[in-house]
């Protein structure tokens, strides 16, 4: 019966996610694209709200950023995969916490794995701690969007505490590789 629950409540937020997938799957992440869903569904909004409820059930059950990737600091799992059910957009979550890290970044930045976003990214921010941030390509934010342009790479780095991220990739491409030279 456990699992049974668990899936319903991971399959909820796939629903959840699939009218805004179907909002947003012509547009191009960008600057632009990230104004605009911060101004439609930033925090307070019924959609950033109903989702980060289940992504907050999701991590304390279990089932969303499980996946320990440098630790239990930084996790990520993927809720759903590309499919025509999602619009062709993968819904991925990561875990990050920047308390406690030995990274030794003056800040207490925790940096995670560099990657590409060969076609954008679309990236809700879900504080758990008051003051955890998210750097995006526009500042930290403190809670709402994010939408790095295709083409663009970065380190995802948190400071200030714990939060969750609910990224939404189309056709699920991301690209790990090694950073350039600093």
């Amino acid at each position: 019966m456990m699992n049974e629950t668990l899936n319903q409540e991971r399959e909820a937020l796939i629903e959840r996610s699939i009218p805004f997938l179907e909002e947003v799957k012509d547009m191009t992440a960008g600057s632009d694209v990230e104004h605009w869903l911060n101004q439609k569904y930033g925090p307070g909004s019924d959609l950033y709200e109903s989702l980060a409820m289940l992504v907050r059930k999701g991590l304390a059950d279990g089932w969303a950023a499980n996946i320990e990737i440098e630790g239990p600091t930084y996790r990520r799992s993927i809720i759903a995969p590309p499919s025509e059910r999602t619009l062709h957009f993968s819904i991925t979550t990561v875990y990050a916490d920047s308390r406690g890290n030995n990274q030794g970044h003056a800040d207490g930045r925790v940096r995670g794995q560099y990657h590409g976003h060969p076609y954008g990214e679309f990236n809700m921010v879900v504080p758990l701690t008051p003051g955890a941030a998210l750097n995006g390509p526009n500042g930290w934010c403190h809670g709402g969007w994010t939408a790095p342009a295709p083409g663009s790479a970065h380190y995802p780095e948190t400071r200030g505490g714990a939060l969750i991220a609910l990224f939404f990739l189309p056709s699920g491409r991301i690209s790990y590789r090694p950073a350039p030279q600093e």
